[in-house]
């Protein structure tokens, strides 16, 4: 009775197809994987976008109280070495007296050294103040003679129809005497 009562064995043919249709199934997903991969590394940025995207800067070179000016992604990026005075000139201004206020230690890593993007906030202008010869403003900084915006020690805008201070770029200090932008 229990024999009446089992299943019947199933036909040869239906595990074959079964396997067939999941061998099928797999052969077209590797096809596709295979097909749409090209496509979907093709949307990664290029190498040579990836190699100008980070800046390593070496800065024994410059010397108190002097800058360089490095491009990163196009742009004039201005990497100070800040003397003592300069750093003391920053840290003493009072917040009231500036339009965009910051305080000059969330703008710097490290006291001497000051890196902002070079470019004037008022209409994209690149500012002076890079060459011990240029025109630094009546605060030290950088003075801008297209509308005549003035920046300080800090990058800060104290004078003129700029309405922000020079950013900030994304950097670390790869070593004592490196920094990496990007």
């Amino acid at each position: 009775m229990a024999d009446s009562m089992a299943q019947p064995a199933p036909q040869d043919g239906e595990t074959r197809r079964d396997f067939l249709q999941l061998v099928a199934g797999s052969f077209a997903a590797v096809g596709v994987g295979a097909i749409a991969w090209p496509f979907i590394s093709s949307m990664n940025p290029a190498r040579d976008t990836l190699a100008v995207s980070t800046t390593d800067i070496d800065l024994k070179p410059i010397a108190a109280g002097s800058a360089i000016t490095v491009v990163w992604r196009g742009k004039p990026v201005f990497v100070r070495n800040r003397t003592e005075e300069e750093v003391k000139a920053a840290r003493n201004v009072p917040l009231s007296e500036l339009q965009d206020p910051q305080p000059d230690q969330t703008r710097v890593k490290k006291d001497q050294w000051l890196v902002v993007i070079g470019i004037c906030t008022h209409l994209g202008c690149i500012p002076l103040g890079q060459k011990p010869t240029d025109q630094r403003g009546p605060f030290g900084g950088w003075f801008c003679p297209c509308h005549g915006s003035a920046y300080d020690t800090s990058g800060r805008i104290r004078q003129g129809p700029a309405p922000s201070n020079l950013a900030v770029p994304n950097y670390a200090f790869t070593s004592d005497t490196q920094i990496r932008i990007g």
